[in-house]
């Protein structure tokens, strides 16, 4: 499917892949951080990827919407296509986070998540877990859920189900010969399920969860604790011109895989230098905070964000002392401050 000389390995690629790998390989020597840490860490990234992938799609909860949801996800009633979609999500993330070892690249496992992605959609009910039946493109929405148009065209019905096997066989194939670097063949494969756009909805979603079960099978176990989603939410605009640049020409006889495996590329670097600096704070953190301030700072990590209330009702301190901790912690670049009087709260910066 794609030639050995197809790929053009550019000083900035092999940089890009050189800073990953080492963050890869210092990752697995930590081991400094609790579990306790770390699972809080996870869950703050896994409501920063569920928000930002549903959001990328026209959904318009914010990620303390989807907290929300989260905390009642047991119920399995959602009254809204945007809770319906954020459900889905949560669940087959949790899936991969679970189950990646088990999970091999085959059509019909790429079919099963898909379905379980949509499980709660009613409106997609027709056509889960199944290849599309009629023509669809990828559409870009603005941060209020509105369409913006057309991004580029997708492989036709009738053309994907080959599409796909040939796909899959590729990869699959590359992964065993070595020939190319995992993230190489990461990146290719999802721009290339992107141009094909396989389902009738929900294909940049499942590519995102696919990214995440292809990187963890990589050995990039670091993954869950740093949203890629909040990074692509933020370059939204280089993502779609990235994708529309490349997949204009993965049909012709030189495929340009430069634009999109750059922003891919920044994108993870973008992860590691962001998952890197929370690790350091954790350390900082760890060391230095009187018991109080590590208190405010865990709920923060915990529930994204704390109030003076919430404060007051978690530690029994008075509003004084819990203001002075507040401002030393804004001060020490531990927290960020939004609003001002009754109204203001805090996030991690």
């Amino acid at each position: 499917m794609i030639p050995s000389n197809a790929i053009q390995i550019t000083p900035e690629i092999l940089s890009l892949i050189a800073g990953i790998d080492e963050f890869k390989g210092a990752w697995r020597a930590l081991g400094t951080l609790a579990p306790d840490r770390l699972s809080a860490l996870r869950r703050v990234a896994t409501i920063e990827s569920i928000g930002s992938s549903t959001r990328i799609e026209g959904s318009r909860l914010s990620d303390r919407d989807v907290e929300r949801l989260l905390s009642k996800l047991q119920i399995k009633s959602f009254a809204t296509r945007d809770e319906q979609e954020v459900a889905g999500y949560a669940e087959i993330m949790e899936l991969v986070f679970s189950s990646w070892q088990d999970i091999t690249l085959t059509e019909n496992h790429i079919k099963q998540l898909h379905r379980d992605l949509l499980a709660y959609s009613e409106k997609d009910a027709w056509h889960r877990g199944n290849y599309k039946t009629s023509t669809n493109s990828v559409v870009a929405f603005d941060e209020d859920g509105k369409q913006l148009g057309v991004v580029f065209a997708t492989a036709t019905p009738f053309d994907t189900p080959a599409l796909m096997t040939e796909l899959i066989t590729w990869f699959n194939d590359e992964s065993d010969s070595a020939r190319f670097h995992p993230l190489l063949l990461i990146g290719i494969w999802v721009v290339v399920f992107l141009e094909i756009h396989p389902f009738q909805d929900g294909n940049g979603r499942l590519s995102r969860v696919l990214t995440t079960l292809l990187l963890l099978q990589a050995g990039y176990a670091y993954v869950p604790y740093s949203s890629l989603e909040s990074i692509i939410e933020q370059s939204k605009e280089a993502y779609y011109l990235a994708l529309r640049q490349t997949q204009g020409t993965i049909r012709s006889n030189a495929p340009n895989w430069q634009p999109w495996l750059n922003f891919f590329l920044r994108a993870l670097a973008e992860q590691v230098r962001r998952l890197n600096r929370k690790v350091e704070r954790e350390k900082l953190v760890l060391a230095s905070l009187p018991e109080l301030s590590l208190q405010i700072v865990e709920f923060v990590r915990e529930h994204g964000r704390i109030t003076m209330g919430d404060a007051i009702r978690l530690t029994g301190s008075n509003r004084n002392t819990l203001k002075q901790h507040l401002r030393a912690l804004v001060e020490q670049r531990h927290l960020d401050q939004h609003g001002a009087g009754r109204g203001v709260w805090y996030e991690l910066r």
